[in-house]
């Protein structure tokens, strides 16, 4: 798939789930859509996990560029498998902070519709994306290198020394 295509269908989940959440919620959740206490603590936690969301994307980010590139290649291009760092605890570092990005939005925006409804259903669709296209082309690119790589690195890792790599403030 390409670069083209996936920030097109990041950018149709983003405006597409606050646009849709907006027109759900004036429907059923008027009160607590146009609720200013509800609008302040939704946008907080929106605010803080979207902070959280580009930290995660930056480290990731920082170690693919640093270590998954060699010669001259296009801006968000890899050709080398990355397992150290947190790639070396969880597969998908990066999509598991992106998975994030929609709910900190609906946050910010207030949409309860698109927080309790939409978010979950791009988050599942995020999932299945990587799993039945990303993974594919990993395996395609690196070969057998990813499918070792694969055996014994887990997909996503909650493990508190995993959490603590992701969200590390230098990399």
């Amino acid at each position: 798939m390409s670069n083209f295509l996936r920030i097109f269908i990041w950018i149709l989940f983003l405006v597409g789930g606050a646009i849709a959440g907006i027109r759900l919620d004036l429907r059923w959740f008027s009160k607590t859509f146009f609720n200013p206490f509800f609008h302040v603590v939704s946008a907080v936690a929106g605010v803080v996990l979207l902070r959280l969301v580009m930290r995660i994307s930056r480290n990731t980010g920082r170690l693919l560029a640093r270590y998954g590139r060699e010669g001259n290649l296009p801006r968000l291009q890899t050709n080398r498998l990355v397992t150290r760092g947190v790639y070396g605890c969880m597969r998908h570092p990066m999509h598991l902070g992106l998975l994030f990005f929609p709910l900190s939005i609906a946050l910010i925006v207030g949409s309860p519709c698109f927080t309790l409804c939409i978010w979950p259903l791009e988050a599942l669709l995020m999932i299945l994306m990587i799993r039945f296209l990303e993974e594919p082309e990993a395996v395609k690119k690196f070969g057998a290198e990813y499918q070792k790589y694969r055996q014994r690195v887990p997909f996503f890792n909650f493990r508190p020394g995993c959490l603590k790599q992701l969200f590390r403030s230098r990399i």
